[in-house]
């Protein structure tokens, strides 16, 4: 698959050839919508609790003796009856995650690069560098290649001077190849990757 390659400048600097086993895969809602609640499983806290019979501060002592009182027995004041008991079958601190094969997330990122590549919403540069860390030139140049609403991936690095100036713009987020991942990708309208991402993605997703 051929694609053009721009500059900042949104002019063609030239052209580069994608690997069709990674851009140019079948789109299939069914393996984004897995991997993306795997991501999402995995940043839940779970740190939601409440107290069990175990942890409320009251006496373990027999509130009344056993018969004569005319009341139900009871065995404590911890239960879930009494006023301050210990809750029954209440949320603990756990972990959401679950697990997810290296192979299908994988496949789950070649299916949403394929997918902006079908949209028409990948774009390709040939480098993501500024002189200086200035966030009014980079939004210039943002806005003179129609980018609003983005995903910038660069190589193994970002560049510093890039990351400081983009930092501050809404609805633009810079990320190295290493943290490429399915739930970024998709809640971006444009994907854009420099030439060197798309080595290092190609590199990573090869086999």
């Amino acid at each position: 698959m051929k694609q053009d390659i721009l500059n900042l400048e949104n002019k063609n600097v030239g052209k580069i050839d994608l690997n069709d086993s990674i851009f140019g895969l079948e789109v299939r809602a069914d393996i984004l919508h897995r991997v993306v609640l795997w991501q999402l499983a995995r940043q839940q806290a779970g740190t939601h609790a409440t107290k069990g019979r175990s942890d409320v501060a009251l006496t373990p002592a027999k509130p009344f003796k056993q018969k004569g009182s005319g009341n139900a027995r009871q065995g404590s004041r911890k239960g879930a009856q009494f006023r301050k008991g210990g809750v029954v079958f209440g949320p603990v601190v756990r972990s959401h995650a679950h697990d997810l094969t290296k192979k299908f997330r994988k496949l789950g990122l070649k299916t949403a690069l394929s997918a902006k590549a079908k949209e028409g919403n990948l774009i390709i540069i040939d480098e993501a560098k500024l002189s200086a860390p200035k966030t009014k030139d980079l939004q210039d140049k943002l806005n003179a290649c129609g980018l609003k609403n983005c995903l910038i991936i660069d190589g193994q690095e970002v560049d510093v001077n890039f990351a400081l100036a983009s930092r501050n713009i809404e609805g633009v987020d810079v990320l190295p190849t290493i943290g490429a991942n399915v739930y970024d990708i998709l809640r971006r309208e444009k994907l854009v990757l420099t030439t060197e991402a798309v080595r290092c993605l190609e590199e990573r997703l090869k086999w």
